[in-house]
């Protein structure tokens, strides 16, 4: 989609983002998205597992892209050409979530690089960021944002880290209202900052968070998941793997059988299946550089989740190592 698009062109594909139904719980809209059908098909294009965004019941495949560290390269044709093609691939398969932010390096530019190329932008849910103070330094970053990755519109904007929270989300709702935005929120990235993040959770009205949450990492499942079911908000989450911290953990060893009842046949499906096993959980962002990065992690987002009882088994295999 070019810059001058017009503002009321799509941003996505049809994502049944039809209204939440009259008497629905946000409690009961999470739980009934956990139990969508979930059976397993032959094809690797088979449809992934999806989840609503509670605000508006909007639908959201269950597996998206980050783009920090992994996307920050020169914004070059040759530098671009694997992520290009890691970006189709995800998108052909289904994936439509891909995060970033004007902090990661020129990342916002190779995604300019990326989406206007035929359809993609029109298949992409873009989730980006604001993390400077002042409002009309804010709006000066939103701008520069939709002209690094030329869009017209960012479907999410959250206030990363918690940054001058009050006052952005105050910008954030302005441009919502000028439907320059389709979903706003806050993010964190570690333990230490739940603190401020619960408070701004049930201060704020939120459409979504973006939150640390990984098997060998679960105090979001104690503090944060739960808040964010019962204020109906979606929950986005980072480092899903543990900065890498998980693969070392597991090098040399074998998934355990008994992952394989629940479709896990790679470490990177296992970690992800794990955090999704949780219903409050809406979409981990992994970052996928590669084309065997995006057929592999999406993987997780097919098939059966883990069962309470199952997630409790893969916590003590990773807990033992």
């Amino acid at each position: 989609m070019p810059l001058t698009a017009p503002l009321t062109a799509p941003l996505v594909a049809p994502l049944a983002a039809s209204p939440v139904p009259g008497g629905l719980s946000r409690r009961a809209l999470i739980a009934a998205a956990a139990l969508m059908p979930l059976t397993r098909g032959a094809s690797a294009e088979e449809t992934l597992i999806r989840r609503p965004i509670p605000s508006t019941g909007e639908m959201l495949p269950v597996v998206g892209i980050g783009t920090s560290r992994r996307y920050e390269v020169a914004p070059t044709a040759e530098a671009v050409a694997p992520l290009r093609a890691a970006v189709e691939r995800f998108v052909a398969l289904g994936g439509s979530v891909i995060d970033t932010a004007p902090s990661y390096g020129t990342a916002e530019d190779v995604l300019g690089l990326i989406l206007p190329d035929g359809a993609l932008r029109d298949k992409v849910f873009l989730a980006s960021k604001v993390d400077t103070t002042g409002r009309e330094a804010t709006r000066a970053e939103f701008e520069r944002s939709l002209a690094r990755m030329k869009v017209a519109r960012i479907d999410l904007v959250a206030v990363h880290n918690l940054i001058d929270a009050t006052e952005n989300l105050a910008v954030l709702r302005d441009l919502k209202a000028e439907k320059r935005i389709r979903y706003l929120g806050v993010t964190v990235w570690r333990d230490g900052q739940f603190d401020g993040l619960e408070r701004v959770m049930r201060s704020e009205t939120l459409d979504a968070i973006q939150v640390n949450y990984a098997i060998d990492n679960r105090e979001a499942a104690e503090r944060i998941l739960p808040l964010a079911a019962d204020r109906g908000q979606a929950v986005m989450v980072n480092v899903p793997f543990g900065r890498d911290r998980l693969f070392k953990a597991v090098q040399g060893k074998a998934v355990p059988d008994f992952a394989k009842a629940f479709g896990c046949e790679t470490w990177p499906q296992f970690f992800l299946k794990y955090v999704l096993g949780h219903p409050a959980v809406t979409c981990p962002i992994p970052g996928m550089a590669k084309v065997a990065y995006v057929e592999d992690n999406l993987a997780a987002a097919r098939g059966r989740l883990p069962d309470a009882a199952e997630r409790k088994q893969m916590e003590a295999f990773i807990d033992a190592l």
